[in-house]
């Protein structure tokens, strides 16, 4: 990849230079510039990596805000959201940061999130160049979780807004478990696609789709706004996990930053300060804000899970509110398949013969499509696996790893700086995730079980 020698260090599959050089301030790693080895087709700008960074950030996660605020309260949810969707954007200015000192050591173009992680583990301490495969294996399994996690989420939220609308005006109700089963259907054969070009203008219906219901909606939520004394300022402290595994689930876009700065005609003005990523942060933080904070004012306890479920369902506008994003969001999960399809792909591809790989690949994805649809069926509660996805995957994508890899590229040169600073924030964004994924993977199951049970977990 970068022209040089290619070295097996503890089964690395990325090209190495002979000599293990560390320490970024090296004047042969300051003379190069990865930027300029980088040959990208068609590079992005700065306003279109602003753009794609909204798209991949601007998700389902949106319409849960609401539900977020109800598990923080009204007034803790605002200072939390803004203090949780800070931290995530630092957390992603880490990891961009350590692939540029990365890709200058080992005079590497561009890198992405798996590599990031390997490859910091093999500049890191020695004791942890073993582990280097592993954080590799690691970061590719929670990537692929999370991504058929949010497959799981897409189904059951199509599902339950169709089957809102169409038990309107059926005297037999079907349950959300049928319908789960009948929305993956369609979505098999339009899931054997493997050329994303193909799916591209599904894409741009989604997306029109998206933002028409989404507006609608708003105007919803903002007739009638009831007085904020009249709301929580502050919950239970039990559900807080609840909250914090929610909006981890909103705000975490790290899974495509690296490739978003791989794309990019001025990579360095992705990180920074102004930048691509703080100004995208920002507006994506504010927006959720916005939603979680009128959303839980309008509605209140009576919050559902995704704010469309709140609509009058009995209104032919609110019912194409939720039948168009049902649709966008069914149009979505064929392009959220495709990355963890990509990737188990390639990690099983050169054991198959080649004339049984075309097979092979479509029986992979109709097996991952109906191991989705058998998931949402045993898990049709919404809010609760939206809250064990965020806990489960984004606390260690987003918090925990980004704080070790810091911690592995920067241990001999420059160091952790006065005081051992760097040393002390990364344990305390390590412990935080850890709390994080602990709390919120175990108040999730807690709360699966009093939903099947009637009840709620911030009852007693």
């Amino acid at each position: 990849m970068a022209d040089v020698p290619v070295q097996q260090a503890a089964g690395s599959t990325l090209p190495l230079v002979i000599t293990r050089k560390k320490g970024g301030d090296d004047s042969e790693d300051v003379n190069y510039n990865p930027f300029e080895h980088r040959k990208v087709e068609h590079p992005t700008s700065d306003m279109e990596t602003l753009v794609h960074l909204l798209k991949g950030s601007l998700g389902s996660g949106i319409l849960a805000m609401p539900m977020a605020f109800m598990n923080a309260g009204l007034w803790f949810g605002l200072v939390a959201t803004f203090a949780v969707g800070a931290l995530c954007t630092y957390c992603v200015h880490i990891l961009v940061k350590c692939a540029h000192i990365l890709c200058r050591r080992r005079k590497i173009p561009m890198m992405g999130f798996a590599d990031v992680a390997e490859q910091a583990f093999l500049d890191g301490p020695p004791s942890l160049n073993r582990w280097s495969r592993f954080i590799r294996f690691m970061v590719n399994s929670f990537l692929v979780i999370d991504l058929l996690g949010c497959c799981c989420i897409y189904l059951v939220f199509v599902a339950t807004n169709v089957k809102q609308v169409v038990d309107f005006y059926m005297e037999n109700e079907l349950s959300v478990r049928l319908w789960i089963v009948i929305v993956t259907g369609p979505l098999i054969f339009m899931c054997l696609v493997r050329n994303l070009k193909f799916l591209t203008p599904f894409s741009m219906i989604a997306n029109i789709l998206m933002f028409v219901g989404i507006i609608i909606t708003f105007i919803y939520m903002f007739s009638d706004l009831p007085a904020p004394a009249e709301r929580d300022g502050v919950v239970n402290v039990v559900q807080w996990p609840l909250f914090f595994g929610t909006v981890i689930f909103a705000l975490e876009g790290i899974g495509v930053v690296m490739s978003l700065e791989n794309d990019m005609k001025n990579p360095t003005h992705f990180i920074g300060c102004p930048s691509v990523l703080n100004l995208g942060m920002g507006v994506v933080i504010a927006l959720y804000t916005l939603v979680g904070f009128f959303g839980y004012l309008k509605y209140g306890p009576g919050t559902e899970a995704s704010i469309t479920l709140n609509l009058p369902v009995e209104e032919k506008l609110a019912q194409s509110v939720k039948l168009m994003i049902a649709i966008a969001i069914f149009f979505t999960f064929t392009l959220q398949f495709y990355v963890p399809v990509s990737i188990l792909w390639k990690g099983i591809a050169n054991k198959i013969a080649p004339e049984r790989q075309n097979a092979s690949e479509y029986g992979l994805r109709v097996f991952l499509v109906i191991v989705c649809c058998s998931i949402a069926v045993a898990l049709p509660n919404l809010g609760p696996f939206i809250s064990l996805i965020g806990a489960v995957c984004l606390s260690t994508l987003g918090m925990i790893v980004p704080a070790i890899i810091e911690l592995a590229v920067y241990h001999e040169d420059p160091g952790y700086g006065r005081f051992n600073w760097r040393l002390c924030k990364n344990i305390g964004l390590i412990l935080f995730g850890i709390v994080g994924f602990v709390t919120g993977t175990y108040i999730s199951i807690l709360e699966f079980h009093a939903e099947f049970t009637g009840g709620h977990v911030g009852d007693h």
